[in-house]
């Protein structure tokens, strides 16, 4: 009998697609790994981005998110008597004590995006919905304004807010974010901007709550792998603002 040697075509083939079967399976779960990993660890430095910009502003103008006496939109400025009232003109060093102010004196390489309905996506339709078409409806992020970070990232913040102080001796808790003195200082980082998924980080659950002083079990992988993290400004800091969002920042230390 004549000895074979190599492999059949037919063998070859078959554990081709063997492989094709095993990389179709495990392929999708590691490039969730990996985005889970990079989303923590963009938002952790978005983080510290927003509160360098409030220590460096309370540094320069003696101002930080509990320092913004008035509002960042047009209604708040024109009350204040000041020059320069869309949130892109906004300096606290021309007097403008608002978020828009801080962060246009404070962060480099910051773009102004507009208003939350006029963000645009690559393909000119709107980058976000309405809350209601998200996962959850955490935070109300149609009344809010828009910056895209030098690094990529967007944030976002209530045009209204003002005088985000916690208070001392306080910790953060949901009652001040529903209902209380911080209500209004909610806000969203966005780690990957214009790019899919735009949809907001949960639980394993797939639900997310206003109770960051209760992180909650985050899935590895899965649709609770969001892009989007609710926050809220306060004093010299920005802190999460869900349950999730908590989570998340401790699985990027």
């Amino acid at each position: 009998m004549k000895k074979r040697s190599g492999f059949t075509l037919a063998e070859v083939l078959i554990t081709l697609g063997i492989i094709g079967v095993v990389a179709a399976m495990t392929i999708p779960t590691l490039i969730q790994n990996t985005n889970s990993v990079r989303f923590a660890t963009q938002f952790k430095k978005s983080i510290s981005t927003l509160s360098q910009a409030a220590l460096m502003a309370q540094a320069q103008y003696d101002i930080d998110y509990a320092g913004t006496s008035v509002a960042s939109d047009s209604a708040g400025v024109t009350a204040q008597n000041t020059t320069g009232t869309g949130c892109a003109a906004q300096t606290v060093a021309a007097g403008n004590y608002t978020i828009c102010g801080i962060l246009n004196n404070t962060l480099a390489g910051q773009t102004y995006q507009g208003a939350y309905s006029e963000v645009k996506g690559a393909d000119n339709t709107a980058l976000y919905k309405d809350a209601v078409t998200m996962k959850t409806t955490s935070i109300p992020m149609t009344n809010m304004y828009v910056y895209a970070l030098s690094d990529g990232s967007f944030v976002g913040f209530d045009k209204t807010a003002k005088k985000c102080s916690l208070g001392a001796g306080n910790v953060l808790n949901d009652t001040m974010l529903t209902t209380g003195a911080l209500k209004d200082c909610l806000g969203f980082i966005d780690v990957n901007g214009a790019k899919p998924p735009n949809t907001e980080v949960t639980c394993s659950n797939d639900t997310a709550a206003l109770t960051p002083n209760t992180p909650c079990a985050l899935a590895a992988t899965g649709s609770t792998i969001g892009d989007i993290y609710p926050i809220v400004f306060h004093d010299g800091v920005v802190e999460p603002a869900t349950n999730a969002a908590k989570a998340t920042l401790a699985r990027g230390k």
